[in-house]
């Protein structure tokens, strides 16, 4: 019997160094695909001299994929005038590249599948009625200006799926009740972390790596450390999160950003008009590797999203053993029990110093221990491979049915 085939749809170069939950799940997806499974990825490239539009051979992760770069991106951490994902989308349209099983996680490529045959999931990456009534500015999501459009375009495009999973619960909800047709299609699914890379280190191993990097940084020992990893856009509100910061006042704690964005002058901006530039330190995007060090030495993580699904980086924070202090939104808050994390019930600085404030004067009541417990359900070395499980159910129990026809 031939393995089944499961080809992942997205806009980005999993070589490339790129910053999002969407293209460390897909990492994840094809880092923890069982030999069963042969696992194609449509996504772009980064180098002209990479040939486009063709199925080439290579290996991530230590797996080997069939990859089919569809335009050349330079960089996806920072958007264009014209969206990637418009693109994309139109980059496929008059293809076919169905498969047994198609991985989708934004709608407006699906535009190109509707007569594809095979079972076709669309991944919910974010609570899509909290990120249409955000407050701010509508350039966080093009759609924001045409909601009347993109729901109309949703119901068209909907019923082809034989899944649609979304990491937060109340999008799942909203879907089931919007979509009843298909609302036995509709489900929760965890998010999940890579837990091969996101893992704690003693009290006392992270101790002595929180010196190292003051040192490294030429700060004074007992410098504590806040991180915020994410792209700088304005889902993620890094300028709140800035004056946040400057609200919590107080020399001896460092901010450091890992990503990068369309924000990252602004953010620069704001950092030296509030005096913080030696107490910010800007990363850019970095490595997951580096990332995962930073969560084991951090003393806290933030975040300030204005929406959210469940973020990734949350996850991986809590898995490394860092308490998080997040706004209210998304999955996050409905995780976090009083000893891995704070709920901040309003999104304005004071509010949010005050809690990384609690946590930094009070870090023993944030035990490592309880920070891992809640993120361990969402290990991807137990989430990924049961969803792989099913679906290799689901391919038996097709191929049996054909046979016996």
């Amino acid at each position: 019997m031939r393995k089944p085939v499961l080809t992942i749809f997205y806009q980005f170069n999993p070589w490339n160094t790129t910053i999002g939950g969407i293209q460390t799940l897909i990492n994840t997806f094809i880092k923890y695909a069982p030999s069963e499974f042969k696992v194609r990825l449509v996504g772009t490239g980064n180098d002209t001299s990479l040939p486009l539009g063709r199925w080439q051979e290579a290996e991530f992760a230590g797996k080997e994929i069939s990859f089919l770069p569809l335009f050349t991106l330079q960089n996806d951490n920072i958007r264009s005038l014209i969206p990637t994902t418009l693109k994309y989308t139109t980059a496929l349209l008059g293809r076919y590249l169905a498969s047994d099983f198609m991985h989708f996680h934004r709608l407006e490529p699906t535009l190109a599948a509707l007569n594809w045959q095979g079972e076709k999931t669309l991944f919910i990456h974010n609570d899509i009625r909290t990120q249409m009534q955000a407050a701010g500015t509508k350039k966080a999501i093009l759609w924001r200006r045409f909601p009347a459009a993109y729901f109309a375009l949703e119901s068209l495009l909907v019923r082809q799926f034989s899944q649609i999973l979304s990491c937060n619960t109340d999008s799942a909800e909203f879907y089931q009740q919007r979509y009843p047709s298909v609302r036995d299609r509709i489900a929760y699914i965890k998010n999940s972390f890579d837990d091969q890379v996101f893992y704690p280190l003693t009290r006392e191993e992270r101790e002595a790596k929180r010196r190292e990097l003051s040192a490294r940084l030429g700060l004074v020992e007992e410098t504590r450390f806040v991180l915020f990893a994410g792209r700088l856009h304005p889902q993620k509100d890094p300028i709140l999160l800035v004056r946040a910061f400057a609200a919590l006042n107080d020399p001896n704690v460092h901010l450091l950003i890992a990503g990068d964005g369309e924000l990252a002058a602004e953010v620069r901006g704001e950092i030296v008009r509030l005096g913080l530039s030696s107490r910010v330190t800007m990363l850019g995007a970095i490595a997951q590797a580096e990332l995962a060090q930073l969560h084991r030495t951090c003393n806290a993580f933030v975040l300030s999203s204005a929406y959210e699904g469940l973020p990734l980086v949350a996850l991986e924070a809590l898995a490394s053993g860092t308490p998080v202090v997040t706004t209210r939104c998304g999955e996050t808050p409905k995780l976090l029990t009083a000893n891995s994390g704070i709920v901040c019930w309003q999104r304005d600085p004071v509010c949010i110093a005050e809690q990384m404030r609690k946590i930094l004067l009070h870090i023993d009541d944030y035990p490592i221990e309880s920070c891992v417990q809640i993120a361990q359900p969402y290990a991807a070395s137990t989430v990924v491979r049961s969803v792989y499980s099913e679906m290799l159910s689901r391919w038996e129990q097709r191929c049996s049915k054909a046979f016996n026809l």
